[in-house]
């Protein structure tokens, strides 16, 4: 028998997914720009929220299938499928959360993404060997597998990809599309055989309609609390002195420009005060004089203020440009750092590194070309001051 499903359970398993994927991608968002020590607790959220979401679509669904006969979950493979989800799953936000949005990072994290899926779904109905058997159409299971890693691939690009500003919504939505399509894909191939064991259900203790409200009510709670508790990263009293609208230093007199160590240099050239950065899918300024290094990543590059990372969608030649090369140098082809904010200069294995004074530990290489440079700038800053 093709199993047929209860309507208004169905909407509700869509409604769990979109707002499992919600939270789950929103957290997610939130791991570049956040403090190290608060990067770990996002992914662990953001994993827990939408493998929640995940579980709860598909246990929901299940409710919804209408059968004559009592259908029994079988709690380990129920468990195992959640915390192999959970783990998959995990692995997915970890790459489209943390580095440099590029193509192979989100190809990567949808076959991660759409494996946790498929996984959960295939896990999650061998719970049910108890009391039917069940046979799979092959081309219903290959077309499930490729919505679920096609379509979340699609949802994590749209919310991850380089230079990525559209709404979360969309993404969510996305996400809840990969989730329920792959669930009811699957189910559409799915046939039932009931063991002759099955007799007609003993009246349960909650029926599924209701004990499917009540599991969704838990998703909601937990995946709210998650909302609540891990974002914002920080706060917007903590935001607004590193943020400040762009503005040129030519606004500022000349002769209140800093000449620092360059021999008869003449006032540099004007300098814009922020550089463009994204966060949480909204175009920021970072205010310059709290840049401490750079970082290229492919076409795009990594500010770091000190405490954080912040993803800016200019290449490091453009960030170069609008930085004061009296203060920032370029100490390695992927690496520019204030060397103001110079605290060491180490020896790692055969390369020297630069070690930042911040509140966030952060090293730089120093390539060899640039090493002798390098002493003989800071020993002239040093002698200047």
């Amino acid at each position: 028998m093709v199993p047929a499903h209860e309507p208004w359970l169905v909407a509700l398993s869509l409604l769990v997914a979109f707002q499992g994927s919600y939270v789950g991608l929103h957290l997610a968002r939130q791991i570049g720009v956040a403090r190290a020590t608060s990067q770990r607790a996002l992914i662990t959220g953001s994993a827990l929220t939408l493998a929640l979401g995940i579980w709860t679509m598909h246990f929901v669904g299940m409710l919804a299938v209408q059968l004559p006969v009592a259908i029994d979950f079988l709690v380990l493979p129920t468990l195992i499928s959640f915390l192999v989800c959970v783990l998959v799953v995990g692995f997915a936000v970890f790459a489209v959360g943390t580095g440099t949005p590029s193509r192979p990072r989100a190809v990567l994290a949808s076959l991660f993404m759409g494996g946790g899926i498929v996984t959960m779904h295939y896990l999650g109905m061998y719970a049910l060997h108890a009391s039917a058997h069940m046979s799979h159409d092959p081309w219903l299971v290959a077309a499930s597998i490729a919505i679920g890693v096609g379509a979340s691939g699609k949802a994590l690009w749209f919310g991850f990809g380089p230079g990525a500003k559209r709404s979360v919504l969309v993404s969510a939505a996305l996400m809840a599309l990969a989730i329920s399509a792959m669930h009811y894909t699957a189910m559409a191939g799915l046939t039932l055989r009931l063991h002759e064991a099955a007799t007609a259900p003993d009246m349960p203790a909650l029926s599924p309609g209701l004990l499917a409200i009540v599991v969704s009510v838990v998703a909601f709670v937990v995946s709210g609390l998650f909302l609540l508790t891990l974002v914002p990263g920080r706060t917007e009293a903590e935001i607004a002195p590193i943020l400040a609208p762009a503005a040129p230093v030519w606004d500022m007199p000349v002769r209140d420009l800093p000449m620092r160590d360059i021999p008869g240099a003449s006032a540099p050239a004007p300098q814009h005060r922020s550089l463009p950065v994204e966060k949480d899918g909204r175009r920021l300024q970072l205010d310059i004089a709290r840049l401490v290094a750079v970082q290229a990543q492919a076409h795009y590059t990594s500010l770091f203020d000190g405490e954080a990372s912040w993803f800016c969608p200019l290449p490091i030649s453009e960030v170069e440009a609008q930085l004061d090369p009296t203060i920032f140098a370029r100490v390695h082809r992927s690496h520019i750092v204030n060397l103001d904010r110079i605290a060491a200069v180490k020896k790692a294995a055969d390369s020297d590194v630069v070690a930042m004074a911040a509140k966030t530990p952060y090293q730089a290489p120093v390539s060899r070309s640039r090493r002798s440079w390098l002493k003989q700038r800071l020993g002239a800053r040093a002698t200047a001051a």
